[in-house]
């Protein structure tokens, strides 16, 4: 008897972690609640879009209010493209501000949209004209290493 209900606990120990494993999947795979039944199109142009990917979620003051869609290159402007698919209940100005911003520990990107004050809404299909690419690590650190490099070449100048 000991045994049998020993083995239960441990079952059920099992499970609970199998579920908690699950849910962690979700969160970081990004298939939170977002639904795409009643939704409209954004696109933007990025010179840079770091990590971002399909299904990364597009947020306003914090909250999911759509995912990205589709990332495409374009060959005439030389940028990315980012569909966005945005829920109907959230309307943007025609003047909103969209960057792709990092998040937590584990870097995951996502398109940040800062709303701006124009009485004018953006509708299905329209281009969000003010975008702000990704900050890649590897950029910055290569260009503070550029930097100090041209600050001693000036300091070692003066020298002589």
């Amino acid at each position: 008897m000991q045994r049998a209900k020993m083995d239960l606990w441990v079952g059920l120990f099992v499970v609970a972690g199998i579920g908690a494993l699950l849910i962690l999947a979700l969160q970081v795979g990004n298939l939170g609640t977002y639904s795409e039944d009643k939704s409209y199109t954004l696109v933007g142009n990025f010179e840079n879009i770091g990590g971002l990917k399909i299904r990364s979620p597009v947020k306003s003051a914090g909250v999911v209010v759509g995912r990205v869609m589709d990332i495409q290159f374009s060959t005439k402007t030389f940028d990315a493209v980012v569909t966005m698919n945005i829920d109907d209940r959230y309307q943007f100005p025609k003047d909103t501000f969209a960057s792709i911003l990092t998040s937590g520990l584990l870097g995951a990107q996502y398109v940040g949209l800062a709303a701006g004050g124009d009485e004018g809404m953006l509708k299905s299909g329209d281009k969000i004209m003010k975008t702000n690419s990704a900050l890649v690590l590897e950029e910055m650190i290569g260009q503070f290493l550029f930097d100090k490099a041209s600050e001693d070449d000036e300091g070692d100048s003066d020298k002589f």
